[in-house]
């Protein structure tokens, strides 16, 4: 019998279609051989968690949340309550809002992980669809930054500093490796809410490599829906009309997906 290599942690707070969307993309286009799924919640006390109950092919943590945790700390301690759990040599977190697209997903980033000893995590910073002035623009303030780091740096390490402060693998998409998360004793929320912000800047303090997968390459194999659990839980955004932009977003990234028919589809949950 194979040995999994991958642990994948799923963190879900009341998103019932996304994260049902998730987990049966993931039930579709991935090798249950090569990988196991560990879903922890975050307290939904709703028809997300009533559904994740009945599914046996995974691995459900339900977690209490903690009086005045912030959404983005509640996360993170989702996640490291998962990570005691890790047996397998890789683990990778995602969202509810992280679909996958086709069976070379996994594969894909393992190859990249496993393309050099060296390299610690891979992953994403950000994960998504832009128009092209919209890229452009990006693209130039990130230029910007660099000049900006290395100006300040008086050692003139300007990425390296860039990396340290700035970009880290971000939960939506990261890979890591288990044994380094043991050795140097990793959480993703140690003294940062931010999901792996401070397991990021610790692996390269040990002088490891975290490669980013460009977002026109890794679209190739899954997509992220940014800020969906907010979306469509108002009570955790301030902004309403971001929310109704949000919801038609959302949709539109559904329908590239054809959710409806995958939600009709009951025998992915088998």
């Amino acid at each position: 019998m194979t040995t999994p290599q991958v642990t994948i942690l799923i963190p879900n707070y009341k998103t019932l279609e996304l994260t049902k969307l998730c987990l049966r993309l993931i039930r579709q286009h991935t090798d249950p051989a090569l990988a196991k799924v560990i879903v922890i919640d975050n307290d939904s006390d709703d028809e997300s968690l009533d559904y994740l109950r009945t599914l046996k092919w995974i691995e459900l943590i339900e977690r209490q949340q903690i009086s005045h945790e912030s959404p983005s700390l509640s996360h993170s301690r989702a996640l490291d309550l998962a990570l005691e759990r890790v047996t397998t040599p890789f683990v990778l977190s995602i969202h509810t809002d992280t679909l996958v697209r086709n069976k070379q997903w996994l594969p894909f980033l393992l190859s990249e992980i496993n393309h050099d000893q060296t390299i610690a995590g891979v992953g994403s910073w950000k994960l998504e669809a832009k128009p092209f002035h919209k890229h452009a623009f990006k693209i130039i303030e990130r230029y910007i930054q660099k000049i900006y780091y290395w100006v300040s740096n008086k050692k003139n390490h300007a990425l390296e500093g860039l990396d340290h402060n700035h970009f880290y693998l971000r939960s939506h998409c990261a890979l890591y490796r288990m044994d380094l998360i043991r050795k140097y004793q990793l959480k993703f929320s140690d003294n940062d809410e931010v999901a792996g912000k401070a397991m990021h800047r610790q692996l390269v303090n040990q002088h490891h490599a975290m490669t980013f997968i460009p977002s026109d390459t890794l679209l190739k194999y899954m997509d992220h829906i940014n800020h969906a659990t907010t979306v469509l839980n108002p009570s955790l955004s301030r902004n309403e009309k971001s929310v109704i932009k949000g919801r038609r977003r959302i949709q539109k990234s559904l329908d590239a997906f054809n959710a409806s028919n995958i939600l009709q589809n009951s025998n992915l949950d088998l």
